[in-house]
């Protein structure tokens, strides 16, 4: 389990991350969605100590999550927005060399990588450089070499970003696969459908505050499952019920370009946050 405790970080007068409390539990998919700026990289960087707290605590188990509490820290992978690989090195010399910065025996990371690279279906590539990778092998290689040592926790900032569809679909059920291990996985993602397809449960964070705290069919459910969109002074408005029948209703009246749908996350983000910061 993962605890956020009065979370805070400032860059001078800028207070990034604010005052954020929550808890993530163990096996849990957790989802960090805000928009630009929202504090959610920031955060990503505390929990994984590449930035210092200017107040407040991460709890890992129980245990306080510092730079020089090396078993808490040994239990958390992260895998950055950047391909943080040497370009030069070949899918198995980045699996050795990710062993060797952990002291793992040379037999074992020969196991690891195999099993880790047979489980992302990179195995046939495994002696191919890395700059003649495509941008979702390299993704697949980043998250083999984060699960070399084992950890208990995955931090994934952006992990599809500059994907085509079909290899976030592929990475997906990559990081479902994952998630059914029982590795308690925190992603940040700018794709909404992505969040609804992974997430257990779904923080809304904006300019650094958490606004709210849900899973994504909860979310819906409290914007309301059914929406009508119609065109209104040339703006595109969108309606929301709790009740098919209601909206339907409300569509019966509408104009006639008016469209009915089902709710999305989507909506929920630009309902609760973008509407905000439109009115800025």
């Amino acid at each position: 389990m993962i605890e956020l405790r009065n979370l805070t970080k400032k860059f001078g007068d800028f207070t990034a991350v604010d005052n954020l409390n929550m808890t993530i539990e163990t096996g849990e998919f957790f989802g960090l969605l805000g928009p630009n700026g929202a504090g959610k990289t920031t955060t990503i960087s505390m929990m994984s100590t590449v930035l210092l707290p200017t107040a407040g605590e991460i709890i890992v188990n129980g245990e306080k999550l510092t730079r020089k509490n090396s078993e808490a820290k040994r239990k958390l992978s992260v895998i950055t927005q950047e391909y943080s690989m040497r370009q030069d090195m070949t899918i198995n010399e980045v699996m050795e060399y990710q062993g060797r910065l952990y002291y793992m025996p040379k037999k074992l990371i020969r196991q690891k990588s195999d099993e880790l690279l047979e489980f992302a279906g990179l195995k046939d590539f495994r002696k191919r450089v890395v700059r003649h990778l495509s941008g979702g092998m390299k993704r697949k290689v980043m998250i083999c070499r984060a699960l070399m040592i084992d950890p208990e926790i995955l931090l994934l900032d952006e992990p599809t970003a500059g994907m085509d569809a079909l290899s976030r679909r592929q990475m997906w059920n990559l990081l479902r696969q994952i998630n059914d291990r029982d590795l308690t996985i925190i992603l940040t993602t700018h794709y909404m459908e992505e969040a609804e397809s992974l997430c257990d449960r779904i923080a809304l964070i904006n300019k650094g505050k958490l606004d709210k705290i849900d899973t994504p069919a909860q979310l819906i459910e409290d914007l309301g499952k059914y929406a009508v969109d119609e065109m209104i002074d040339g703006k595109l408005t969108s309606s929301f019920f709790a009740q098919r029948e209601k909206a339907i209703e409300y569509l019966s009246t509408a104009g006639p370009n008016a469209v009915f749908r089902n709710s999305t996350l989507e909506d929920v983000f630009v309902e609760r946050i973008g509407s905000r910061l439109m009115k800025k």
